[in-house]
């Protein structure tokens, strides 16, 4: 693994353009394979996640073609068939878990493998209501753990409560339902990202969403998308690293280009406002685009349903650290299910800059330190985990530096992260 040293920049200028949406990237991929006919995808991730999203649907019968940064799928008219070699799902939960939903209905054996960190990843959230469609999903131990088997089966659709909310856990569940007998009914309590209803319904699929009070009920009705042209925006998740890059470097402007703005998506950029953070948030079109510039940030209270994915968390925590006052992260129980034990690599985090860090159950505290020039210079092993990799170098360029351990992890989903930081310096 490779460790890379960072250094504290005097100034930060300039513009960036994050790697496409990994959620949209995904998802293009896996629709576009499941149409008859050739889709299009514009600004597709170049991250290592969806590389391996899109060599698995190759296996499974779809074409992939590049031309000058747009990808062509074409989607075979009889269907996807099974692969007689193992799907790699590498380190993205996403792949396995979305997979393991569009399979459940494709004829034959499917194996679904992951590295040792996904490997220990439960799928037994997806495995519970996909069985309950009639699919054979077998795996390892209670926690359905890969390397899994599923078999195609007949799907019969649903009524299902997901009981803590994740949009990969309802995304498998709509990718069955595209295949059951009769209409699925999905009921979240918090409302998750809604990437696969919206891109479902512009392939031309019948999806219904109705609000039901903090939650959402979503109705699928059998079909096959139809090919279709996507155009990916800029990944909110990768935005948030140079959001708080900017607003805690002591001479930071930073823009962050065609950031994609669903509600469920940019919950951080209300809580660094919260935090005092000077950000300037321009519509266009569909998305945004954000200017973080150097504050003076102090503690706040965030909770779970503001970031529904989690996955700001990290870099929140380098926030809070810059912070003055005490900042409560809470109800972050889903942090220790991600790519490393993140709940843990939080406090990790923040101790390593010399902040004071701890947890009561499933919430944690950050004493901060007042500005990141008091952060103290550290080395941390990233854990293959491309968050806490991306968490740690802005720390490094905001305050003393830092050296990183396990740093090349970045590329499942960023693969130009660091040319990025210096081109900025």
């Amino acid at each position: 693994m490779t460790a890379v040293v960072i250094s504290k920049a005097t100034q930060l200028r300039g513009s960036v353009r994050v790697p496409g949406d990994k959620s949209a990237s995904h998802r293009a991929l896996m629709l576009s394979a499941l149409a008859d006919g050739v889709s299009t995808i514009a600004g597709l991730s170049p991250g290592l996640d969806v590389r391996g999203t899109s060599d698995i649907i190759q296996q499974l019968g779809a074409k992939r073609v590049d031309d000058a940064g747009l990808v062509s799928i074409e989607g075979p008219s009889a269907g996807l068939v099974s692969s007689a070699s193992d799907l790699d799902c590498g380190n993205s939960g996403t792949t396995m878990r979305l997979l393991t939903g569009l399979l459940s209905a494709v004829d034959g054996k499917h194996r679904l493998k992951g590295d040792p960190s996904l490997s220990q990843r439960p799928m037994d959230r997806v495995a519970v209501p996909l069985r309950l469609m009639g699919a054979e999903i077998s795996g390892v131990g209670q926690r359905v753990l890969a390397p899994l088997t599923v078999t195609g089966s007949t799907l019969r659709g649903i009524n299902y409560n997901i009981p803590v909310p994740s949009a990969q856990v309802k995304s498998a569940i709509i990718l069955a339902g595209l295949s059951a007998s009769d209409t699925t009914v999905i009921t979240e309590a918090v409302r998750t990202r809604t990437t696969t209803e919206d891109m479902l319904r512009d392939c031309g699929v019948d999806v219904v969403s109705n609000l039901l009070g903090a939650g959402r009920e979503v109705t699928i009705t059998p079909g096959r998308p139809r090919s279709h042209h996507w155009q990916v925006p800029a990944d909110p998740s990768q935005a948030a690293f140079f959001c708080v890059l900017g607003a805690i470097h002591h001479d930071g402007d930073i823009r962050v280009e065609n950031v994609e703005a669903s509600d469920e998506r940019i919950g951080f950029l209300k809580v660094l406002e919260r935090m005092g953070a000077s950000l300037r948030i321009e519509r266009v079109g569909a998305a945004v685009d954000i200017t973080a510039r150097s504050s003076q940030l102090h503690a706040t209270e965030i909770h779970s349903n503001e970031i529904p994915s989690v996955d700001e968390a990290p870099i929140l925590t380098i926030a809070a650290a810059a912070a003055s006052g005490t900042t409560a992260f809470r109800d972050m129980g889903e942090l220790r299910l991600k790519e490393s034990d993140r709940f843990e690599g939080c406090l990790t985090l923040a101790r390593s800059l010399g902040a004071r860090a701890w947890s009561e159950g499933d919430d944690f505290f950050v004493e901060g330190l007042g500005g990141a020039s008091a952060f103290t210079t550290f080395s941390i092993e990233a854990g293959l985990d491309h968050r806490i990799v991306m968490s740690s170098a802005v720390a490094g360029v905001a305050g003393n530096g830092c050296t990183i351990h396990g740093a090349d992890t970045v590329a499942s989903s960023y693969p130009h992260f660091f040319d990025d930081v210096r081109r900025l310096q």
